[in-house]
């Protein structure tokens, strides 16, 4: 069966779903986006997404291109045409069409709307395993990385560096030597007391979904969860570390460059973490899907 793309009021099969070649997203990389995980015919935190959507927006000055209920109905609708219950729905905004001039065009001009939506495989039981490996790279990215823009070369350039070292991630590191996020997950520690760490909310770091979700679920649980910077050089020495996004959850790194965390194997801390958000996911969708 032929996947299925929402593209600005129309549902078209992917070969035949197009955008005009002045779009801004295009042009400019003038837009933003989400990805949102599905399970069982249900958005996760689909609210929480939606929240963020419209403050990226609202940081660039672009219009929302619909109501948020309707806008739900469309990444729902998509979702079901792809005939599938567990995967992802991508919607991305744009400034929309104008002809190219770096200002904004008139307030007339209409944003652009694109969703997709496929299957995800599971992450390998190998990663959850055995733990995955990242690497350490500079931080190159512009200074509102709080905004969730299509402007992604930055993070295509540190995964890429990650992927060639045969590494599943790429931590990067800011002029201080403080670890910011992976080039498309949140990054974070657990120390000797059992804490868990990861930067706060601020212009360098996009306040993930999960990472928010986790944070919540955490609490409930009386985990201590310390929102603040750790330099690279304390990650190396942490107890246990992870990552956390929509596609991976919760995964356990065991390893920093070349060095080992711990006994180089995932930490009981981290399983727990991610059976606590395994659970939630499973009865968020039992009981809306």
């Amino acid at each position: 069966m032929s996947r299925i793309a929402y593209v600005n009021g129309c549902y078209l099969p992917h070969g035949a779903a197009s955008v005009h070649i002045e779009d801004r997203g295009y042009q400019f990389a003038d837009g933003v986006y989400e990805v949102i995980a599905v399970r069982n015919g249900v958005l996760i935190d689909g609210n929480w997404h939606m929240d963020r959507l419209r403050r990226s927006l609202s940081e660039l000055q672009i219009r929302m291109p619909m109501a948020t209920p309707a806008l739900n109905v469309v990444l729902c609708e998509t979702a079901r045409r792809n005939r599938f219950r567990d995967g992802i729905v991508y919607l991305q905004v744009s400034r929309g069409v104008a002809r190219r001039d770096h200002p904004f065009p008139s307030a007339d001009t209409r944003p652009a709307l694109v969703v997709t939506a496929r299957r995800t495989p599971p992450i390998p039981a190998k990663f959850v395993e055995e733990g995955v490996a990242v690497i350490s790279q500079p931080d190159i990215r512009w200074g509102r990385c709080d905004i969730k823009s299509i402007s992604l070369l930055p993070n295509v350039l540190v995964k890429q560096a990650a992927r060639v070292k045969g590494a599943f991630e790429a931590w990067q590191v800011d002029g201080d030597g403080f670890v910011t996020e992976g080039a498309s997950t949140n990054a974070w520690i657990i120390n000797e007391e059992g804490h868990l760490i990861t930067r706060p909310v601020e212009n360098t770091i996009l306040n993930g979904i999960t990472r928010r979700r986790l944070i919540a679920l955490a609490k409930v649980q009386g985990i201590v969860v310390e929102e603040r910077r750790f330099s690279l050089e304390e990650a190396k020495l942490a107890r246990e570390a992870f990552l956390t996004s929509t596609t991976a959850f919760v995964l356990p790194v065991v390893q920093i460059d070349e060095t080992v965390l711990g006994n180089g194997r995932p930490g009981s801390n981290t399983a727990m973490l991610r059976q606590i958000y395994l659970d939630f996911v499973a009865e968020k969708a039992l009981k809306t899907g």
